[in-house]
């Protein structure tokens, strides 16, 4: 019989791809996220339902194993106690695939981290992308996590899309929502004033509207004010609008030579992967793991500030060397069918304890 897995959430991009590429042979069911009253199958999952004591009383006998990845952002760590409790008192194990050590929405960290001293101990397996953040899970916890990479995000048949061939060397910053992690403006400012040095370089800027417009709940005057200065003085590609869809996001990131992460601090990265899939090289601040996530070259930002030469001189390396780093869509396969494999035996292992 197959492994009925309770994913949290199931509708995520890295939780559909550690599903076997044959179904036939994955021996998992994943079940879908629970549907919140009011809500549509669509988008069911925020706050999840499943991460619920209760829900989980009343509905144990639907699935195996718990896998929780996201989406706990908004329980207390008491609500969280409660869910394991729930989870022990119905004999269902408890598998959580550590993320996030720092979580990139919150500016200070004390209220993920009493969410992890709940539910990495807890755990009766756990999971993480890196050696690195194994490490941690070792030292603060003393718990032994099993690294497994990051699956593919990008589908066929942008896997294999040849990248488009242009003159010109794009620059990309996108400050997205502004997550709390983010610290754009330095960043930004360092390549406005290298860029121009070299020839056919150029700087795009994306922000999503809720940053850019009065009144909105993410507003941020300061950043405005400054990014329509530079794009006024011709320094800065200036695009806003709303959420990308992903073939959107593909098409972005197939329109960049460079991707130029902001983050003063962090984990891992999907949006490392998807660049990696589609052979856009990645400049990332050297907090978290993210180089030893996949390729990439990183520079100095955190709470002490911006490395300005660092940034600078990744630069500079990035316009000379064109990296290609970029997924080979036969390993990608071949990846999954590995993560399928191991998250099959980790599930067997925790259900026969």
């Amino acid at each position: 019989m197959p492994i009925r897995v309770l994913s949290v959430p199931s509708k995520h991009v890295y939780v559909t791809h550690l599903a076997d590429g044959d179904p036939e042979l994955d021996e998992v069911t994943r079940l879908p996220d629970p549907v919140l009253p009011g809500r549509t199958e669509a988008a069911p999952w925020w706050p999840p339902l499943a991460l619920e004591a209760d829900w989980v009383l009343e509905h144990a006998d639907e699935f195996d194993v718990f896998h929780v990845h996201f989406g706990f952002d908004a329980r207390t760590p008491q609500q969280l106690r409660d869910l394991v409790a729930a989870l022990r008192r119905t004999g269902k194990p408890l598998v959580y695939t550590v993320h996030d050590l720092r979580n990139p929405h919150h500016e200070e960290p004390g209220a993920h981290d009493e969410h992890l001293d709940v539910l990495v101990p807890a755990a009766d397996a756990l999971i993480t992308l890196t050696p690195g953040a194994a490490a941690v899970l070792a030292e603060r916890w003393g718990r032994q996590a099993t690294v497994l990479p990051h699956p593919h995000v990008v589908d066929e048949p942008d896997l294999s899309r040849p990248r488009p061939v242009r003159e010109e060397y794009v620059v990309g910053v996108h400050l997205k929502s502004l997550r709390a992690s983010m610290d754009p403006l330095p960043v930004v400012e360092v390549l406005a004033k290298v860029l121009p040095q070299l020839p056919g370089a150029r700087l795009r800027v994306d922000a999503h509207t809720d940053v850019m417009t009065p009144g909105f709940a993410r507003h941020d005057a300061g950043v405005a004010f400054r990014l329509q200065s530079l794009r006024d003085a011709g320094l800065v590609d200036l695009h806003v609008h709303d959420f990308f869809s992903d073939a959107e996001l593909w098409d972005y990131f197939q329109g960049l030579d460079l991707s130029v992460l902001p983050y003063r601090f962090g984990t891992h990265s999907g949006w490392l992967e998807a660049c990696y899939d589609l052979g856009t090289p990645v400049l990332v601040s050297d907090c978290g793991f993210y180089a030893e996530q996949r390729p990439c070259l990183t520079y100095r930002l955190g709470p002490e500030g911006l490395d300005v030469d660092g940034l600078e001189a990744a630069v500079r390396t990035a316009y000379e060397q064109r990296p290609d780093w970029r997924a080979d869509p036969a390993a990608r396969r071949a990846e999954r069918t590995t993560l399928a494999a191991a998250h099959r035996a980790i599930y067997r292992q925790v259900l026969s304890r």
